[in-house]
């Protein structure tokens, strides 16, 4: 019991406890550091010049911008969508409840390339769904609607499994006051509920944006990679390396893992502020 103790107020711990420390973050070195450092070397090795040059080429700099605000599309409707369906799944009882709730991280076990092609299956131009929207001059294929289709598929699960623990958690006695208080539904939502679902919604919104950067095997597919229009920064790379341009591709690749060490960094700092103020 006092080396347990021990142990958690931080003192001294004994050789299984270092060895299994050491391993855990020798492997995080080896998995995750070590590429990133790797990235950062060879992207900076030929200078800063060529550096800004491959990130300001046009085409890389339309990715860029293509990436982010297709991502920032899909975290606003995965935002509303998201929470709306935990609220369903929480605060409802309906037949197939425990069928919806099983679908909804299907996301995560279908493999990306899938998801394109379902998505091109029910879309495209000679699908029927794809000539009627064709017939209003409306593309989901091959153009941006597409893209940010397959990022609200492959991000779906994401602020909903993040709001919904909070909701199963959450303290109706509050709502039940400002009911009682002659409140709205929508008033009560607005001013009790969400301010408390607040850092779930952003922890989900966050992984989601962060997930959608890196997207590829579904965008390939719905996007058709095409330059200037709907290539966005994990096809530009793909294509940099296949045309053996590895600085650009460096170049670009450094851009997007800073983005997404930001999102992370960004998330890790908010939560850790929410906590100390939720524990005041």
């Amino acid at each position: 019991m006092a080396s347990v103790e021990t142990t958690r107020s931080g003192g001294d711990t004994g050789l299984p406890d270092l060895v299994l420390r050491g391993m855990t973050l020798g492997y995080l070195g080896w998995m995750v550091v070590l590429p990133i450092i790797a990235l950062g070397f060879q992207s900076l090795v030929a200078g800063p010049q060529a550096f800004l040059d491959a990130v300001l080429d046009p085409q890389a700099v339309h990715a860029l911008k293509l990436t982010v605000v297709t991502a920032l599309v899909m975290v606003v409707i995965n935002v509303v969508m998201g929470t709306a369906t935990a609220w369903v799944l929480v605060r409802y009882e309906f037949p197939g409840k425990k069928v919806m709730n099983a679908l909804i991280d299907l996301p995560f076990a279908v493999p990306t390339v899938v998801t394109g092609l379902m998505l091109v299956l029910l879309y495209g131009p000679s699908s029927v769904l794809g000539t009627i929207l064709g017939t209003y001059g409306f593309s989901v294929i091959y153009s941006q609607p597409g893209i940010v289709l397959a990022l609200l598929f492959v991000s779906y699960p994401f602020v909903i499994r993040s709001v919904q623990p909070v909701l199963l958690e959450l303290d109706r006695a509050e709502e039940e006051a400002a009911a009682t208080m002659g409140a709205s539904g929508w008033l009560t939502f607005w001013r009790v509920t969400l301010p408390t679902l607040a850092p779930a919604i952003f922890t989900g919104a966050a992984l989601s944006f962060g997930r959608a950067l890196g997207e590829f095997g579904s965008v390939i597919l719905v996007a058709g990679n095409q330059p200037m229009k709907t290539k966005t920064t994990p096809l530009y790379v793909f294509g940099e390396i296949e045309s053996g341009n590895k600085q650009g591709a460096m170049a670009v690749s450094l851009v997007l893992l800073a983005l997404s060490l930001g999102v992370l960094i960004s998330l890790n700092l908010y939560q850790r502020r929410w906590s100390l103020e939720d524990g005041k």
